[in-house]
């Protein structure tokens, strides 16, 4: 029963007493009512949290390899190499002795060797060709960047003249001993046009050679057929094409990240290029 006020009557807790409760003990319910709800509510949400997590966690042991393309080694990878660590993934660069697709392929598995867990592979231009190469079932993933895909019995070669060149695209031309060099001005005006004066410099010293060989070897039944595959499409590239980029990203029916960026994004926007490792990690690694 609710007590009105009158006069005389001039008691707090009385003016406030619904059937017994006093304002204080309301309070109490109220709060608790809403303190179990909030704890309800909480629980709930760690729950889904937890539950998310358990869906995106990686194992301890997953692996993410990066291979260099041509005229290039490992060092190409260096803004990427740390980001990757920190989200608890093991990360190598593959030295590819850019011999021959057989040479590198071999290399390549070495690498491989020296991991326990569930792997994705990378890589950029050239290497492409070789991460496709490799039959391993600890490989859960392809991650294309800017790179070649030829298919069964295509060679590098042919992909990549698949379409015209680009006009800043160096002259290719192998020398007396069947290795082929960035001319002089070639990285600065496009493998890497959009990478700073020192980057390219850089690059540019301490290229490596890639021998015919490795163009010209027809390659092998390319895992991307049976394995998930992601392709981070360089709109601006001068090296590949990105009309040839989008036709081998549809033929492999890739998941396609498509960027206004040029033929290096390692170098010149990094970010990107984690954020789709990472993609790749945790859709086909997770535990």
């Amino acid at each position: 029963m609710l007590h009105f006020l009158t006069a005389g009557n001039w008691d707090e807790e009385r003016i406030w007493n619904v059937e017994g409760f006093s304002a204080a003990s309301l309070g109490i319910a109220l709060d608790g009512s809403l303190t179990k709800l909030a704890r309800a509510e909480n629980a709930e949400q760690a729950a889904a949290n937890s539950q998310a997590s358990r869906k995106s966690r990686l194992p301890p042991n997953a692996a993410v390899i990066l291979v260099h393309g041509a005229w290039a080694d490992g060092s190409c990878w260096r803004n990427v190499i740390l980001p990757l660590e920190k989200r608890g993934l093991e990360v190598i660069c593959a030295p590819i002795p850019l011999t021959s697709l057989t040479n590198d392929t071999t290399a390549l598995r070495q690498a491989l060797e020296r991991t326990t867990g569930p792997v994705v592979l990378v890589g950029h231009a050239y290497s492409g060709a070789v991460i496709a190469a490799v039959r391993e079932a600890r490989v859960k993933s392809l991650v294309y960047i800017a790179a070649l895909a030829p298919d069964e019995g295509e060679t590098v070669a042919k992909v990549f003249y698949r379409d015209p060149k680009p006009p800043e695209s160096p002259k290719l031309a192998p020398d007396a001993h069947g290795l082929i060099w960035i001319p002089d001005g070639g990285f600065q005006r496009a493998v890497a046009h959009k990478a700073s004066a020192e980057q390219t410099s850089i690059a540019t010293a301490v290229q490596r050679p890639i021998a015919v060989q490795c163009i010209q070897e027809p390659a092998p039944t390319p895992t991307w057929k049976t394995k998930p595959s992601w392709f981070l499409i360089a709109e601006e590239d001068r090296m590949i094409n990105p009309t040839t980029q989008h036709f081998l990203a549809d033929r492999m029916r890739a998941k396609v990240h498509s960027h206004q960026v040029d033929h290096s994004p390692m170098y010149t926007e990094p970010n990107l290029v984690i954020n789709i490792i990472l993609e790749a990690a945790r859709e086909t690694l997770s535990s």
